[in-house]
């Protein structure tokens, strides 16, 4: 059983939900999401709080019970306070530039030709400094996909510790392979 989905979920006052049929919108002052829910779960809103439940009792009606209510409460996180991954390019001459009229990010990263990435409306990007990028948003889902895919362009190698990594990302350097 999910013990995930037993937990209440905190509604903070500035955030409004409304159910209609599998549909949830939360909604705050300038932001609203929206999520298609499962039919075997039932959502009950309180005044401050809601609970998800699983209609039957079995093991995969609380698995889907549980991710429901996880995507749930990211959702209201992702509205109240925002996630946000930063990136950082390790080599030399790597370097970041974006453009906000067209929302691209253009990367130099020791190729012969630059990477122009388009990234969402609803997703910001910064670089701090030309090796430091910083992706915030109120989705979670968009926030850790858009930071993939600007890290897919240059992966971190192992010999060297050269490439796009996270900013807490530990990298293990292998040694130089040697001839005998």
């Amino acid at each position: 059983m999910s013990r995930i989905a037993k937990k209440l979920i905190l509604i903070p006052k500035n955030i409004s939900v409304s159910l209609n049929n599998n549909i949830i919108t939360i909604f705050s002052s300038n932001i609203t999401n929206s999520y298609l829910f499962s039919n075997k779960v039932v959502i009950k809103v309180n005044e401050n709080n809601l609970s998800v439940n699983p209609i039957t009792d079995d093991k995969k009606s609380w698995a889907i019970a549980g991710t429901t209510r996880s995507i749930i409460n990211n959702i209201i996180i992702g509205i109240t306070t925002g996630f946000s991954k930063t990136l950082q390019l390790v080599g030399i001459g790597y370097r970041a530039q974006i453009d906000y009229k067209i929302n691209t990010i253009t990367l130099f990263l020791g190729f012969s030709h630059t990477i122009n990435y388009k990234f969402p409306k609803n997703i910001m990007l910064k670089c701090v400094n030309n090796t430091e990028i910083i992706i915030t948003g109120y989705d979670k889902q968009l926030v850790g996909q858009v930071a993939a895919n600007i890290r897919s362009y240059r992966r971190v190698e192992p010999y060297k510790g050269k490439g796009i990594r996270y900013i807490n990302e530990i990298i293990n350097i292998k040694e130089i392979k040697k001839n005998k």
